[in-house]
């Protein structure tokens, strides 16, 4: 079905808001797939903080450049639907190629992350990525590690001395028959 000027306008204001609020876009083909299939995968991605939109291609090329993306010419041909990381790029892209799995019909043509583009390679590298918060627990145990070392090793003197008086008390001490 056709559009008219005004509501590409207006589809055009909207991908160019997404993106700018995004940290992640990552773009799908997805042709020959169910429109059940594509429910699931909205539904998965939306779990983990993102959108996933079936998105005309001329609009989301032009979108995608307004803000700032050289966008290679691969990326907006055939049927393609696009990702929005909003929150957690990494639990998005996992959320995303978990939803995906198993369907043929879907292929990672890439993505934007900051300045850079992604090849679906790297995309597919993202997704191995643990979770936001995972990886703020591994840095702040990375962080955590040297004050806590720092700590024992100031506190061993002491409790070598606490030790040594212990072990010459028991000796000393005379035992009661």
């Amino acid at each position: 079905m056709a559009k008219s000027k005004v509501q590409k306008e207006a589809m055009l204001t909207q991908y160019i808001e997404w993106v700018s609020k995004s940290q992640a876009v990552v773009l799908v083909e997805y042709s020959g797939l169910k429109m059940s299939n594509l429910d699931a995968i909205r539904v998965k991605v939306r779990e983990a903080g993102g959108e996933f939109h079936i998105v005309k291609n001329t609009l989301a090329k032009l979108a995608l450049e307004k803000a700032g993306f050289k966008v290679p010419a691969d990326y907006a041909d055939r049927s393609t639907a696009i990702g929005f990381a909003f929150s957690d790029p990494a639990g998005f892209a996992k959320a995303l190629m978990e939803a995906t799995k198993g369907l043929e019909a879907v292929k990672i043509k890439g993505g934007f992350m900051g300045a850079a583009t992604l090849k679906p390679a790297e995309v597919k590298a993202l997704a191995s990525l643990p979770p936001l918060p995972v990886m703020r627990a591994q840095l702040l145990g990375i962080l955590q590690a040297p004050a806590s070392k720092l700590v024992r090793t100031l506190a061993e003197p002491g409790r070598q001395v606490a030790y040594v008086v212990r072990v010459y008390s028991e000796k000393a001490a005379p035992v009661a028959a």
